[in-house]
């Protein structure tokens, strides 16, 4: 399905999905494909945003600032910067180890730099980000898994989504 203001895709899971889909059935398999690769083009469709964050992240920081005295703007982004090159080689060692790395022309809008300034929120908020792209993107993918399919997931965070943002 599809968000009617954004456009975004989601996927809704009927509840005899495990009985017409079972696990390990190439009915299954080719599901789980399609949103192995929706997961991966909505990750392109992100990549001239400046950070990618998890969401507990900003919620932190969000919190934080609502708390305090400080009046804003504050940047709560994720200055952990990574080429898209290591961004698609986290991709793919987390959701799929076969899909394949295309290179092509960065376009005319693409940022060159992609690391905020949060010294201001680490001084006066004392907050900064504790999720790495590396640890936060499997996260976000076993959350996922969870909702649609139902896997069991161990010690995850219901807040398991990425989220990219700018300025508050």
């Amino acid at each position: 399905m599809v968000t009617e203001k954004h456009g975004v895709e989601f996927f809704v899971k009927s509840s005899n999905f495990d009985v017409r889909y079972p696990l390990g059935s190439p009915a299954r398999a080719e599901i789980e494909n399609s949103i192995k690769k929706g997961a991966v083009d909505s990750l392109w469709r992100w990549q001239a945003n400046p950070s990618f964050q998890y969401v507990s992240d900003l919620v932190e920081g969000l919190m934080k600032l609502m708390e305090g005295e400080h009046v804003g703007p504050f940047n709560l982004g994720n200055p952990g910067e990574f080429t898209m090159l290591e961004l698609a080689q986290v991709v793919q060692e987390t959701i799929d180890p076969n899909a394949k790395i295309e290179f092509r022309p960065n376009t005319e809008d693409d940022p060159h730099k992609r690391k905020p300034d949060i010294s201001k929120a680490k001084d006066l908020l004392g907050w900064e980000p504790t999720v790495s792209l590396r640890k936060g993107l499997p996260l976000m993918v076993s959350d996922f898994r969870q909702r649609i399919f139902g896997d069991s997931k161990d010690d995850i965070s219901t807040a398991a989504v990425l989220s990219t943002t700018t300025t508050v």
